[in-house]
């Protein structure tokens, strides 16, 4: 049982347009939650002012799924967090796998962008996860602690409360993905954990919620929460029907949050 919020969330990547991110957010918006779990959705740029306007009041909690770490200035094609705040975003995805493979994010570009995140009021969603080879040399969790470190690296102890980290095995990711074990998983959140109380002190560091996420499913994501050190899980695919999105919130939560 968890005694803190249980994290369910989805990035919809580069999916839904307009039309279809506003049908989605107003399927969501009437939508109640079992007590103890905080649900978010992570929609395109080209829908996040709408969805955040939709969900706005709601129990769902609108993210971006990425941000420039400069407020302004000749950066053509980016987003700035300014930008971000204004629309209504609550949180912001940084570091994701595919963002670290095809566009050049490094552990560097993560620190600054969640810097200017916590800036400007909002939680940034630090995306963390070992390629398959680290995976197969049994570094996994080195790599982990690097990369968290790196990312967290000069946060205020007061804004480490603001901080979501989320692991995602890049070989256990997208469409040819394969899930992780949770006894491996388990392992890696308690190092995480561990690595967290370093970082932020022994209060701040077990507060800080860590999801996982990886071809998490309706037929798995039960077996995940239900882990010591899982915050809750990070759904791609699984969660994008907003009735599929919806039932898993509702099996995790049977199961999982304890009653209020």
């Amino acid at each position: 049982m968890h005694s803190r919020p249980l994290w369910i969330g989805t990035s919809w990547k580069m999916n839904k347009g307009p039309a279809a991110a506003i049908e989605a957010a107003r399927a969501l918006a009437v939508f109640h939650p079992p007590a103890g779990v905080q649900p978010f959705v992570i929609p395109p740029f080209t829908s996040l002012k709408d969805v955040c306007a939709i969900l706005d009041g709601t129990s769902v909690l609108v993210g971006a799924q990425n941000t420039h770490w400069e407020d302004a200035g000749a950066w053509t094609g980016e987003i700035s967090p300014v930008m971000l705040a204004e629309c209504g975003a609550a949180l912001v995805e940084i570091g994701h796998s595919e963002r670290r493979a095809h566009f050049g994010e490094t552990d560097w570009t993560v620190n600054l962008k969640v810097h200017a995140v916590l800036r400007h009021g909002m939680r940034p969603l630090v995306c963390i996860g070992d390629t398959a080879q680290e995976h197969a040399f049994g570094v996994t969790h080195d790599v982990l602690a690097r990369q968290v470190r790196i990312a967290l690296h000069d946060v205020p102890p007061a804004l480490m409360g603001q901080v979501l980290v989320a692991y995602e095995p890049v070989w256990a990711i997208g469409a040819g993905g394969h899930a992780a074990d949770a006894t491996f998983v388990a392992s890696a959140h308690a190092r995480l954990r561990a690595v967290l109380v370093e970082i932020a002190g022994e209060e701040a560091g077990h507060e800080i919620p860590l999801l996982y996420g990886g071809s998490v499913t309706g037929d798995n994501a039960c077996s995940y929460a239900r882990l010591a050190n899982v915050d809750g899980v990070f759904i791609g695919r699984a969660a994008w029907d907003v009735a599929d999105f919806r039932q898993i919130i509702g099996s995790v939560a049977h199961e999982h949050v304890a009653p209020g």
